[in-house]
């Protein structure tokens, strides 16, 4: 092939393309014996998987993040103090707020009932997801290192306070790969709020830019650009095919480049996506009891739009897909869970959307053998103070707030750590960031400390130099 007008290779004789070739044609016929998921391929073309450390106990990850911050108190973590002192000076020192407009002792304003054998208390905020408190573990002990959106959420999902680093989903999907051959191996389901912070909350950081999370939104279509252009599909294949080659051309003449390769890789798992996507979010298949269970009937138009996401990832999860993160849907008023004021309508409709699609995806995966080999988490990025922000909001609270999850590998129906008697701080079993992940990581089968990528001169990982698994809420 001429390189220019003055130099061209010399042709490769018999015995050097043997040498070179050694036993190239039969590692050609494995690849692609390899690449059919009859013979056993998990990994989505690009993306490459590790061996986990240890048996997996489980093979997805669902990650319902409570966008704004959900307060542990009028939710989780009853404290019939603040009852009690409803009003009243709060009777501990306060720490610096984000607000600074500190204000009285505020009681919740809604009843906790005792569900299931477990008895575990939850407020009338969540009656559905109160009615699965069997599966649940609640831990009342979590903190955060920041107390302002932006870097809390890069905290929870990447652990570090800047943007940057690879998302949770991202350290997955580099662990285990996919076990879809057409769909991504990282799903964020937008149901119409993008956390603060942006996108960076779901990206790959130093990681191959193929690790990235895919989004779907909630409206149609639920994926941009995902109709063909092409009147027949021969033609866009034929396109494919020489973007290919003129990739493969570049990456031969400049070497490995991961933005390119991760190009060819999307390009080609667009291409497939295109009839799996349409086929993902047409629910039409779906039983009218199914969706009942989910909320798809409800009168209230975010509870429909959340449910729809939530059964979704059911379908996501049916297909292969590792790890999947739904975001609120937008309520007008409600400003995510950031309840600096008006206290009751902020969490009282966020409720409302999230509580009955969240129980029906518990009982939907339960149902059918899915729960056992599928992790739920439930959390935002902190909690929220006792006392009360003006008169009746709630500033940030790091300090102590409250998580759940259910699934594979998890106690049920178990309470982990506490905090002080106004739900202020963690007192008993104190749980970081770094410890949920380095747990999430343990139940996929990786040891978050081994579980490293070389960048900047030092093996790299999601819990950095913290973290200890949560061995005492594992089944």
């Amino acid at each position: 092939m001429a390189h220019c007008n003055r130099f061209t290779d010399m042709p490769m004789t018999r015995r050097e393309m043997l040498q070179t070739a050694s036993a190239g044609f039969g590692t050609m016929a494995l690849a692609a014996l390899m690449g059919d998921s009859a013979y056993g391929a998990t990994v989505s073309p690009g993306v490459d998987a590790l061996a986990p450390h240890f048996k997996p106990r489980i093979r997805n990850i669902v990650f319902l993040y409570m966008d704004g911050g959900v307060s542990q108190v009028d939710s989780f973590d009853p404290k019939p103090r603040l009852t009690q002192e409803d009003g009243k000076p709060f009777a501990m020192k306060m720490e610096p707020t984000q607000f600074d407009n500190n204000g009285d002792t505020l009681g919740s304003p809604w009843e906790f009932n005792h569900y299931g054998e477990s008895g575990i208390p939850v407020s009338d905020l969540f009656p559905h997801v109160g009615a699965c408190a069997d599966e649940l573990c609640v831990v009342r002990s979590m903190t955060s290192n920041f107390s302002e959106h932006n870097a809390a959420n890069y905290f929870l999902h990447t652990g570090h306070g800047q943007a940057g680093r690879p998302s949770m989903g991202a350290w997955t999907v580099y662990g285990l790969g996919s076990e879809s051959q057409n769909l991504p191996g990282y799903v964020v389901l937008n149901s119409g709020l993008i956390p603060s912070g942006g996108i960076d909350c779901f990206a790959s950081g130093f990681l191959p830019a193929a690790y990235q999370a895919s989004m779907l939104r909630a409206e149609r279509p639920t994926l941009a650009n995902v109709a063909p252009t092409e009147a027949k599909p021969e033609l866009q294949r034929n396109k494919l095919d020489a973007m290919r080659e003129l990739d493969a051309a570049a990456i031969e003449r400049l070497g490995n480049h991961d933005a390119l390769e991760a190009a060819i890789a999307n390009y080609e798992l667009a291409y497939r996506m295109q009839s799996a996507v349409p086929e993902l979010t047409d629910l039409s298949g779906e039983t009218e009891a199914t969706k009942t269970l989910y909320g798809l009937d409800s009168d209230y138009e975010q509870t429909r739009i959340y449910g729809t996401q939530c059964l979704t990832a059911r379908r996501l999860i049916e297909r292969g897909v590792r790890f999947i993160e739904l975001t609120c849907p937008g309520i007008k008023g409600a400003d995510r869970w950031d309840a600096h004021a008006n206290l009751r309508f902020n969490h009282g409709n966020n409720a409302k959307a999230v509580d009955q699609p969240i129980a029906g995806l518990l009982k939907d995966l339960k149902a059918r053998g899915l729960l056992d080999e599928t992790l739920v988490v439930w959390t935002g990025e902190f909690g929220r103070t006792p006392f009360a922000q003006g008169r009746d909001g709630r500033d940030h609270n790091p300090f102590g707030f409250s998580m759940w999850m259910a699934g594979g590998g998890i106690k049920k129906g178990h309470i982990y750590g506490a905090t002080d008697e106004f739900g202020y701080k963690a007192v008993e079993n104190k749980v970081e960031i770094y410890d949920l992940h380095a747990t999430m990581l343990h139940l996929l089968g990786f040891d978050h400390e081994r579980l490293t990528y070389r960048y900047s001169g030092r093996d790299m990982r999601l819990t950095d130099v913290h973290g200890h698994v949560l061995h005492d809420i594992l089944a």
